[in-house]
């Protein structure tokens, strides 16, 4: 049985490291216009300020995947150099002379994401074994405040130059690397390291449950980055076209408090998903809130122009199921897998996921150039409606 005790502690130490660690995702896409200004950037190349990101991330977990970094290096040590590299890579934007020096240090912020994020669901994992959804929830609610509070600084300091938001996630990533270091300890419940297997990546796929957990967050992720990449965008025109028709105003930062509030409250409804699916179950739980969040994908066209107040309700409700889903997510994945292999497992699922974000947040600002950005997020609905599907069929798988 778990020793609620020291893994209680742990798990607040390292929901803080990840806190603190996930803020270099969105650090310069906080700031994109600002970025724009400085290096006169195109739209298609301001868009590569979040996939770069992305496509260093998938980089980073197919490297750890096929070598099987995340079960043959501690997940602890293998965190705090993801934070040693990441935090340098990021304030290196800020000394860059160029748009593509800026993309490429965000590309190699990524790859540096990609020792954080998957390493430590493992170390977490680690130390829960009969609340592992809880405690997963708990961290991806951790990881979800630390994405959005880049945009909760931009919202809140407009005049604040943009280097120092981005240098800030820099200093924030390497005080997570201390706390994982000095303060956090390896659990009982997942092996800390492993022998090298050049097969583990495709072993981990043989298994039906693992397979069926990580459609369900193919499905999950082809909504989830672009909802959270273009909010601030949707916001700002939805409250512009608002303003127009009441003679009023929008105030500057107005799009990225929207992206803050809808990232920010995805932490409520990754805990309380959490805690849900330890008694109603985890595959339940993660379907429900892809019913949720592909209803508001939708809902997205009437609200748009509307009060203030209907578009904030609605960001809310979206924000928290659109991220409510991914701890049960990494759960299923960490049940079904072989212990031996539950780092290699998770960081195959996250590189596919992460592979396919970059194609639906290419795919967002296309469509709304055509139908608009009221009608823009349509093109996420298939995403949900398959992952509803996979978890029905896993429903009926039994753990092995």
């Amino acid at each position: 049985m778990t020793h609620y005790g020291p893994a209680r502690r742990m798990l607040v130490l390292i929901a803080l490291a990840e806190f603190l660690a996930m803020t270099l995702w969105f650090s310069a896409t906080a700031v994109t216009p600002a970025l724009v200004a400085t290096f006169h950037m195109t739209g298609g190349e301001a868009a590569w300020l979040t996939m770069a990101v992305q496509a260093g991330f998938v980089a980073g977990t197919l490297v750890t995947a096929i070598f099987n970094l995340a079960d043959v290096i501690n997940a602890r040590h293998l965190f705090a150099i993801g934070c040693l590299v990441g935090a340098a890579a990021n304030a290196g934007v800020t000394a860059s002379t160029g748009v593509t020096e800026a993309i490429a240090l965000r590309l190699v912020t990524g790859v540096a994401l990609a020792w954080v994020y998957p390493p430590g669901m493992k170390i977490v994992a680690g130390w829960f074994e009969h609340r592992r959804g809880t405690a997963l929830g708990i961290l991806i609610g951790a990881l979800t405040i630390g994405s959005a509070f880049p945009h909760l600084l931009a919202a809140f300091s407009a005049d604040l130059p943009w280097r120092q938001v981005v240098l800030t996630s820099s200093v924030l990533a390497l005080a997570a690397g201390a706390i994982i270091v000095l303060g956090v300890r390896d659990g009982p419940y997942v092996a800390a390291s492993a022998p090298f297997d050049p097969r583990a990546a495709l072993k981990v796929l043989t298994n039906r449950g693992t397979r069926l957990a990580t459609f369900g967050y193919l499905g999950h992720m082809w909504e989830l980055y672009a909802v959270w990449t273009w909010m601030a965008t949707f916001a700002a025109a939805s409250l512009h076209a608002w303003a127009a028709t009441h003679a009023r105003s929008v105030a500057a930062g107005s799009g990225s408090l929207a992206a803050f509030v809808a990232i920010g409250s995805g932490a409520i409804g990754a805990a309380a998903a959490g805690v849900a699916a330890d008694r109603l179950g985890k595959a339940r739980v993660a379907a429900w809130a892809m019913v949720v969040s592909g209803l508001c994908c939708l809902l997205a066209g009437p609200a748009f122009g509307a009060s203030p107040v209907w578009l904030y309700t609605l960001i809310v409700v979206w924000g928290i199921a659109v991220v409510a889903d991914s701890a049960q997510f990494s759960a299923l994945v960490a049940e079904y897998s072989p212990r031996d292999h539950v780092g290699t497992a998770l960081t195959v699922q996250t590189c596919a996921g992460f592979l396919l974000t970059m194609v639906s947040i290419r795919l967002l600002p296309v469509a709304a150039r055509s139908i608009g950005w009221q009608w823009g997020f349509v093109v996420l609905v298939p995403g949900p409606v398959f992952g509803v599907l996979a978890m029905r069929g896993l429903r009926r798988s039994p753990i092995t």
